[in-house]
């Protein structure tokens, strides 16, 4: 294997096949870079969930288990790409969505990367104020929490411009170091920590246990696939030639290792709830608030600490794949300039969304809405990858990037109608049954009795559509490479050479 560039070497590629010779990744270093993106306080507000819920803690550790590993299994099978075409899955997806079908990867992977990284500012930099306010005295004020963010996004977009090794350098020292940090919390609260915390139900036959539960566990699910349209971003630097079980395997335990600020979350919330109870209102819940008031003088460093290494590491994962990706789609923007352009607007967002427009008990519903329509896409890429027994022609998958026309991949004027009809009827049945009480609830989200099936609805119908579209109207069998499809059958339809749109305009 060849040796690694120095991480203080800005990386030049954008979404083109990274070469072969300087694939230097690890699936450990794919574990490292997705476990530390999760490791973090964003990672512990989604672990308070099931008491927020009023679940027990029990009850809680099971909705948590069971979000975990499913979304876990969701997630793993998008690992596989990226070693498989040499770059990040939205490009990847124009072997199932068409050439130009792609750009709804990179759209989801906008939207998902702006979210997750204003959540993970704001919920980082108001620890870091709380934990400083108590440790040192600093004023909590709109000015301070203007620095606390200013100072994460600034180091954030400085280690995106550098790149994926200096990306990975970081998530090195993250996750060691979040990960001692919280489990010195779990000395911190053992003291106030009671395993028989009952929750707020009486027993399973509530008739909001059953909602409660389903949502709590999804909202833990959502958690893994908030990192599907990101995953090959990270996985491309592996070799092709590193087995594929490997490669999943590394995606599959580095959410399954979240259990760690799962549980932090979920243990010091049902803590907050018998002691500090006012700040897990539903109506308006502050978990950061209440881990402070709940926690030990000795531990406000550590979390200033966690705030600020969690910050770092959520972000820049957040951040470097859309900056990347929005390279591709506006060839006129190099990698960096990308990445500084996206930085900068969500650095934009964010100031605005807190100080100006309010948004930030929103964000959480718009990053839910976004992973309900993200939650398809992964369904069609998966298939489209068993179907096509995990076949691609790494060439016409560049064709939107170089902007030419034809290729295995151009179906219909570049749009994979098959793809595309079931993605966006999934996505729009789901966000119609979409029920997030008090905030969002769809045309039909109440028809399930309270219970938010969009997220599972949403999967099932991709699934089913999809097949059903690639029997009932075969792609042409060039797609399927020399071994054939699998699970359907192919079309003898002739495809168009891969050519300069230019070159087209100067023939006609």
């Amino acid at each position: 294997m060849a040796e690694a560039p120095p991480i203080t070497e800005i990386e030049t590629y954008g979404v083109e096949r990274i070469p072969d010779a300087d694939r230097t990744a690890r699936p450990l270093d794919l574990f490292r870079v997705a476990f530390g993106g999760a490791n973090t306080f964003a990672t512990c507000l989604l672990g308070s969930f099931p008491i927020l819920f009023g679940l027990s803690f029990w009850q809680g550790v099971a909705a948590t288990l069971l979000g975990l590993v499913v979304g876990a299994l969701l997630l793993a099978p998008l690992a596989v790409f990226g070693p498989a075409n040499g770059t990040n899955n939205a490009v990847s997806s124009s072997a199932h969505l068409g050439v130009h079908g792609r750009v709804v990867g990179s759209f989801l992977s906008l939207l998902t990367a702006i979210a997750f990284f204003s959540i993970s500012v704001w919920s980082s930099g108001d620890a870091l104020v709380g934990g400083a306010a108590r440790l040192a005295g600093v004023p909590q004020n709109d000015a301070t929490y203007a620095v606390a963010y200013g100072l994460f996004a600034a180091l954030v977009l400085t280690v995106c411009v550098y790149g994926f090794r200096f990306m990975l350098f970081v998530n090195k020292i993250a996750v060691a170091a979040a990960s001692v940090l919280f489990v010195l919390g779990l000395f911190a609260f053992a003291g106030d920590f009671d395993p028989s915390y009952p929750g707020t139900f009486k027993s399973t036959a509530d008739p909001l246990f059953w909602p409660s539960f389903i949502g709590a566990a999804l909202i833990v699910l959502s958690n893994p696939v908030s990192f599907g349209a990101f995953l090959g971003d990270w996985s491309r630097y592996i070799p092709e030639s590193v087995s594929r079980k490997r490669v999943m395997a590394a995606a599959f335990l580095s959410q399954i290792a979240t259990v760690l600020p799962f549980f932090f979350g979920l243990a010091t919330a049902s803590i907050i709830a018998a002691k500090a109870a006012p700040y897990l209102d539903p109506s308006a819940p502050n978990y950061v608030g209440g881990l402070l008031a709940v926690a030990p003088a000795w531990y406000f460093l550590p979390v200033c600490l966690i705030a600020l290494i969690g910050g770092m590491s959520t972000g820049t994962t957040s951040l470097y794949g859309t900056g990347l990706d929005f390279s591709s789609v506006f060839p006129r923007f190099s990698r960096v300039q990308a990445t500084m352009f996206i930085g900068t607007l969500s650095i934009v967002f964010i100031f605005v969304g807190r100080f100006a427009a309010n948004l930030t008990a929103s964000i959480s519903t718009f990053a839910t809405l976004i992973i309900t329509c993200t939650a398809p896409w992964m369904v069609i890429m998966i298939l489209g990858y068993v179907t096509r027994r995990g076949w691609y022609d790494p060439d016409a998958l560049q064709v939107f990037n170089r902007r030419q026309r034809g290729g295995r991949y151009w179906f219909s004027h570049g749009w994979n109608w098959r793809g595309m009809s079931a993605w966006l009827i999934s996505a729009v049945v789901a966000i119609l049954f979409t029920d997030i009480p008090g905030q969002y609830v769809g045309p039909f989200g109440e028809l399930a009795g309270g219970v938010d099936i969009s997220l599972p609805l949403g999967l099932v119908l991709a699934a089913v559509l999809y097949l059903g579209l690639l029997f009932a109207f075969p792609e042409p069998r060039a797609v399927y490479g020399p071994a054939g499809p699998r699970l359907t059958r192919a079309a003898e339809t002739p495809v168009p050479p891969i050519v300069d749109a230019g070159k087209l305009l100067a023939e006609a």
